[in-house]
């Protein structure tokens, strides 16, 4: 089978084994996207989600959160990893959004990664989620599924986006990449893959090595 072809076999079946595939993140406006795609670094989707219950509500927009003071942010988020250094990225961010972008979070990726404590993942991450641009967010399980299926080899994050949006359809960049994280979670986890039950078996390039052949 050619390369084309198989790449195309893999990422048609995974648009029809996760066809709802999005984040996990709870949010209602590009604001509160950011908070929490923020906080999501080092934390699972369900602890940032439980926090920013209690967060939103007492910090409802960014002009309130670039007021407040990073020691009083804390007091929401310390059940996050990293909470100090996320308080004060938080906080320091929202007074240039709100200085520089009145308010607005900006909705390009050169905008956001300047930003304080914004890397390309989380840049990725609101401007295809808030936003609908095409963008492919590499977390820890798209970099490790899409090498284990053969979408990509390099063992550099922004390396392997840039292979991934070569063999991804643009289209299909956004709806990808929550479904390489939802197969991460289900089938393809980091220490114990299953691949005797997986779908993508016969395509796989790492379940085809574990077979050796």
């Amino acid at each position: 089978m050619e390369e084309k072809e198989r790449i195309r076999l893999v990422l048609k079946r995974l648009a029809g084994h996760y066809p709802g595939a999005k984040t996990g993140l709870k949010y209602d406006n590009p604001y509160q996207l950011f908070v929490a795609t923020v906080l999501s670094a080092q934390t699972t989707d369900e602890q940032v989600n439980k926090i920013t219950v209690d967060l939103f509500k007492a910090v409802p927009s960014i002009y309130d959160l670039s007021r407040i003071k990073p020691a009083e942010l804390e007091h929401f988020v310390k059940r996050c990893g990293l909470y100090r250094h996320k308080s004060r990225y938080l906080v320091e961010a929202a007074r240039v959004i709100v200085d520089q972008y009145g308010g607005r979070i900006p909705d390009e990726r050169a905008e956001l990664i300047n930003l304080p404590g914004v890397g390309r993942k989380t840049a990725n991450i609101i401007i295809s989620s808030a936003y609908g641009k095409p963008a492919i967010a590499v977390d820890t399980h798209v970099f490790r599924v899409s090498k284990r299926l053969g979408l990509a080899d390099s063992g550099n994050v922004e390396v392997v986006e840039k292979q991934l949006e070569q063999v991804i359809p643009v289209n299909e960049w956004s709806d990808t990449h929550h479904r390489l994280i939802a197969h991460g979670r289900s089938l393809c986890q980091s220490r114990r893959p299953q691949c005797g039950s997986c779908f993508l078996e016969d395509l796989c390039v790492y379940a085809r090595e574990r077979r050796g052949n």
